[in-house]
């Protein structure tokens, strides 16, 4: 074989090592700011996971006869076939109220720092309470829930098998326990995540590229971490304040919770994984275009305008944080006795 023949294959060898070696050093640089999901639930705090606790708190999650009209459960607002979120700008509740907010995906939110759009919940067993007392959503009361729970036989008995070292095991605190420990096993582990791992072929050369424009955008420096978000809070406008179609006056994020007016439209980063599947975005629910919205994130909070190209590169790259949902089995639950009480459709006033 002679040299002519020798050369296309030498420099074929140079192109493909450089490639790799190219993977390799965006793959460090990502590494610095993801994390991959990990294989196996995580731990909560206070909170010890058991399959018991798991079987329990996934019979609770889907259980409408949590709410006080017995229509609303966990996955009416937060649909595990729909991305873990209802896919409305804003989610209807008791007597067909509508909320003040978007639902956000439960899926991953384990990883979140805190829950809620302005972080009010320090964790999601906190979080799993305010919807079940909330007016607008479940409008039930902790005394009710419990007096649910002990009317069944069923749930009396997964309780003592759930909280085993506790004499009175039906509480409010355990309801939402056993909520917490199965909502943590909600893990999605999508393409990036197998990238982040090793695999060079798990994303496409266009998330590839949208990923670097991720990171030389600056969109890294509010959506980070395992769950590229869910961690830090930021103003709604740090550079150019959106319209109030996107942004409406009435609500001032975190201001409502710490009262410093600093904090006036200040909200949790979204967390980005399943959001391609879990339009409308933001927390006023208004845009359902996801193109749209990295486009108002870009010039709202960076000041930079993006081509077209960047916007679809950037658009692909999070179509690889779409991940595979647990497979879900509909729980069977238990059968209302005589003491358990009666569906209400009153309206709270509060």
């Amino acid at each position: 074989m002679d040299f002519q023949q020798t050369l296309p294959v030498t420099a074929l060898a140079l192109v493909l090592g450089a490639q790799t070696a190219t993977a390799q050093d965006l793959r460090a640089d990502a590494l610095d700011f993801f994390a991959a999901l990990p294989s196996t639930t995580p731990a909560v705090s206070d909170n010890p996971i058991t399959d018991d606790k798991i079987a329990l708190g996934k019979a609770l999650f889907f259980d409408p006869r949590m709410s006080a009209s017995g229509v609303f459960s966990c996955n009416s607002c937060h649909n595990l076939a729909t991305g873990g979120d209802d896919n409305l700008e804003t989610s209807i509740g008791h007597g067909w109220q509508k909320g003040p907010r978007n639902a956000p995906t439960v899926l991953n939110a384990v990883f979140n720092e805190a829950q809620f759009w302005d972080g009010r919940a320090a964790d999601l067993a906190e979080q799993a309470k305010g919807p079940v007392q909330a007016g607008v959503e479940m409008a039930n009361t902790p005394e009710n829930v419990v007096a649910t729970l002990n009317s069944m036989p069923a749930y009396q008995d997964w309780f003592k098998a759930s909280f085993p070292e506790e004499a009175d095991p039906v509480s409010f605190d355990n309801f939402a326990k056993a909520i917490e420990a199965y909502e943590a096993t909600l893990l999605t582990p999508a393409p990036f995540d197998a990238w982040l791992n090793g695999d060079d072929n798990a994303m496409t050369e266009q998330q590839v590229a949208g990923l670097e424009t991720f990171l030389d955008a600056g969109c890294v420096s509010c959506h980070n971490g395992i769950n590229l978000g869910g961690h830090s809070y930021y103003p709604f406008g740090l550079i150019e304040k959106p319209g109030a179609d996107v942004l409406p006056e009435g609500d001032k994020g975190r201001f409502v919770v710490t009262e410093t007016v600093d904090d006036e439209y200040v909200f949790r980063a979204a967390p980005l994984r399943n959001i391609a599947v879990t339009a409308p975005y933001f927390h006023s629910g208004k845009v359902w275009d996801l193109r749209v919205a990295v486009e108002i994130m870009a010039s709202s909070q960076l000041g930079a305008e993006l081509t077209g190209e960047e916007v679809g590169d950037i658009v692909a790259f999070l179509g690889a944080l779409t991940g595979d949902v647990p497979d879900v089995v509909y729980p069977i639950l238990p059968a209302e006795t005589a003491a358990t009480p009666r569906p209400s459709g009153e309206i709270m006033v509060e």
